[in-house]
């Protein structure tokens, strides 16, 4: 694990792209004495991170030389990924060069886990690995058990239980990584559109009680894109009148954690980590130590 083996001032590099992720990640290893290094994609990475590395290079999706070369500018031989890139500027904002052509001339699919192990492998080529960044924050997973004052009753941890499995299922299909489930229907499937938008549709067909699960595909590499929640889950949640969130304990990245479970608590919803398979009934001592 990248934690295990960093030290103190070590160059790390950062594939920036949209969401809170870059932030919050750069935030945590600089309190660990790291010095991040980002290539953040213009109108994908916030400006605000560019004050909060020890140095910035702006790319363009596609620009893989150009990331290749920042980093051994400054001696970074480790890198991670965070944050998703819009599909839209894949074909607005698109600027392969010689090194991003070569690595999309051998896949056999554009499937997004398959061109960002594609690119891992061409940093990996050219002497940077790239590792996933919860090894070296990983105090922002989820912890296993239920957060929340509020445990689920029976009727949603059947829920739950049925969330799990399915989301599991969409998982391996490529699908998405969310699905919400009340009193054992499926009201919502994640697609292209995110956990949020997929909570919001739900709460447009009036499903009140309804379980959000969200889970990591079985197919997944866990270097990129790993489900994360925080508290604008929980404000679309309360929206659409949901009651329980079951996310992957352990594989799950959350934002703003304690702030996550006060907005819960004020609006009577229960969060889980759920193990495999779920287990809901006990609170976890992370939670016990936040709420103390």
């Amino acid at each position: 694990m990248m934690e295990e083996t960093a030290h103190r001032d070590e160059n790390v590099g950062l594939v920036a792209g949209n969401g809170r992720f870059p932030v919050v990640f750069s935030r945590a290893a600089r309190k660990k004495g790291l010095s991040v290094f980002a290539a953040a994609h213009v109108g994908e990475a916030p400006r605000s991170l560019a004050g909060m590395v020890r140095g910035a290079c702006w790319i363009h999706v596609g620009e893989l030389r150009k990331i290749v070369d920042f980093f051994h500018a400054h001696g970074v031989t480790r890198a991670v990924m965070a944050g998703g890139i819009t599909k839209a500027r894949l074909f607005t904002d698109f600027r392969p060069d010689d090194l991003a052509l070569d690595v999309l001339s051998r896949l056999d699919c554009t499937a997004d886990d398959a061109v960002l192990r594609g690119f891992a492998q061409a940093l990996a080529e050219n002497g940077i690995e790239v590792l996933a960044p919860t090894s070296l924050v990983p105090e922002l997973l989820a912890p296993a058990g239920c957060w929340t004052r509020r445990a689920p009753d029976a009727r949603e941890e059947k829920d739950l239980a049925l969330g799990f499995t399915l989301a599991r299922r969409i998982g391996a299909l490529d699908v998405g990584q969310c699905v919400v489930v009340c009193r054992g229907t499926v009201v919502a499937v994640e697609a292209v559109e995110g956990t949020d938008a997929t909570v919001r549709r739900a709460g447009k067909l009036n499903a009140a009680g309804s379980v959000v699960v969200k889970v990591v595909k079985p197919i997944q590499d866990t270097r990129f894109d790993l489900p994360a929640i925080g508290p604008r889950t929980i404000r679309s949640m309360t929206r659409a009148r949901a009651s329980v969130l079951g996310v992957e304990a352990g594989r799950t990245v959350v934002f703003d954690r304690e702030t996550m479970i006060s907005l819960a608590d004020e609006a009577g919803i229960a969060i889980v980590g759920l193990s495999d398979p779920p287990a809901v009934q006990e609170k976890s001592a992370t939670t016990r130590n936040l709420q103390s």
